[in-house]
């Protein structure tokens, strides 16, 4: 079991068993001892579509309920419409989903009464797991039942979308919604025909499909290219397995960054300032009304980046990841609907201003993402790559200069380097690359940007291949 950056992962057969109990053990300790929360308080489970998931809610459920908490079942729902009702309610949640990663694992979010957790309540959690794992701990399921409050919860996280744009705002587009296990696939459905879209939902899968919006796989691009042809489709619309990270393609099928959608996004709520991790596009600075603060990559410090930025006095603050995962720190009002902060990634808030955005200059999508003009930008990712390789490779990258040169020197030459989170590197001829492994898998990320698409596709390429050669010699 680890925290990366987002959650608890592991494997799906360890966390269906004792491991989950656990973790939910230590989680509600440390909401006792901290002072977050006492018994007698509720506690909210979700989960997502994985086989899994309801053994370990099941486990989760067992093991407060143990310490004397009052559990509130709030079904498969998208992670944010759990956080939302979390902060309506002022209890304390955890959320059963490994996001995008495959199905042979899965993992736990937590979030206070007052959202997320941050790094120090991870180090909690992972201090008292591992004092009560050493004295013994043991666990039996015992099947409790939790009152089930699915249908509220869903209905005030539709509330708060339903309101955003005004009557009809998407009347005209066909939008397809590319349904596959992502909990976000129903409510997606509704708030767009409650938009007046002609909505033409697609394979609807009852087997987990991992979709990784930050790095959308060929096979995936290629079916949407097929259903945007045969459709007609104006745009297409879907969400990672536990919808906080959208996924927006254009009238072709071909998916837009996500940290484009939080830069429209950002434009769209009228932020002041706006947090984004290093991995977000370098030309957003440039494109934006705003003040940017970068931080490293995962919810957690884009959080504690706006919390900063609100300490200093700034308002209207935002943030976003490159994933395209929308976080607000501030209340914003929108066509006189005040929307609340709500400051955990969510995928429905971009998606409904960049298909608005659409919809008022009535031109393709594809044309709203060329205005930006924005570097190129391409990510990728080594799936079932060691851990311990990629430590030993960023070690071995961060060592020496001449190290870093060596490696990178049958890509181009270095002229400037971050270490905020991972290796970024600035080349001679302005492109960036940047090496990262993943915080919550086993995987090395790359992520690039470049002045032409094929620049771009061409420098990732050779990003990867460079990484495999090391591996393969080290």
């Amino acid at each position: 079991m680890k925290f990366g950056t987002s959650g608890l992962r592991g494997l799906s057969e360890d966390l269906k068993g004792r491991a989950s109990a656990l973790y939910a053990t230590a989680f509600g300790r440390h909401l006792l001892e901290s002072g977050l929360a006492k018994r007698g308080d509720h506690i909210l489970v979700g989960r997502d579509f994985r086989d899994s998931s309801p053994d370990i809610a099941a486990n989760c459920t067992d093991a407060l309920t143990r310490l004397g908490f009052r559990l509130i079942d709030c079904g498969t729902l998208p992670t944010p419409a759990l956080a939302l009702y979390g902060l309506e309610q002022k209890a304390a949640c955890l959320m059963v989903t490994g996001s995008h990663i495959p199905a042979d694992r899965n993992g736990i979010k937590f979030y206070r009464p007052d959202g997320e957790i941050d790094k120090a309540d991870e180090a909690a959690i992972t201090g008292t797991a591992a004092e009560i794992d050493h004295a013994g701990f043991a666990f039996t399921p015992s099947h409790t039942k939790a009152d089930d409050k699915s249908a509220e919860c869903r209905a005030l996280f539709f509330d708060r979308n339903a309101g955003v744009l005004h009557a009809d705002a998407l009347s005209g587009l066909t939008i397809g919604v590319y349904q596959h296990s992502t909990v976000a696939r129903d409510l997606l459905v509704d708030l767009l025909e409650h938009y007046g879209a002609d909505v033409v939902p697609f394979e609807r899968s009852e087997t987990f499909i991992p979709v990784d919006t930050e790095a959308v796989s060929d096979e995936t691009i290629a079916k949407l290219r097929k259903h945007a042809r045969q459709s007609k489709l104006d745009a297409i619309v879907s969400a990672d397995g536990d919808g906080d990270r959208p996924l927006v393609s254009d009238e072709t099928g071909t998916p837009l960054r996500g940290d484009l959608l939080g830069l429209i996004t950002s434009s769209f709520l009228g932020a002041k300032t706006v947090v984004t991790p290093v991995t977000s596009n370098s030309g957003i600075e440039a494109a934006g009304h705003f003040g940017v603060i970068r931080t490293r990559v995962g919810s957690p410090f884009v959080i504690s980046g706006m919390e900063e930025a609100l300490a200093s006095g700034e308002e209207r603050v935002a943030g976003f990841e490159a994933n395209g995962g929308l976080l607000t720190a501030s209340d914003f009002v929108i066509e006189g609907h005040t929307l609340r902060a709500l400051p955990t990634r969510d995928c429905f808030l971009p998606i409904l201003a960049v298909l608005s955005l659409a919809a008022s200059r009535k031109q393709p999508l594809s044309a709203i993402a060329a205005s930006y003009h924005l570097p190129v930008a391409a990510a990728d990712r080594l799936e079932n790559f060691p851990v311990e390789t990629s430590t030993r490779l960023m070690a071995y990258l961060r060592e020496s200069a001449d190290n870093l040169a060596a490696f990178l020197q049958p890509i181009g030459e270095v002229a400037d380097t971050s270490d905020i989170d991972g290796l970024r590197i600035t080349l001679s001829d302005n492109s960036v690359i940047h090496f990262r492994p993943s915080g919550n898998a086993p995987e090395m990320r790359c992520y690039v940007e470049a002045e032409t698409e094929t620049a771009a596709a061409n420098l990732l390429q050779a990003g990867l291949e460079r990484i495999r050669a090391w591996a393969g010699t080290h």
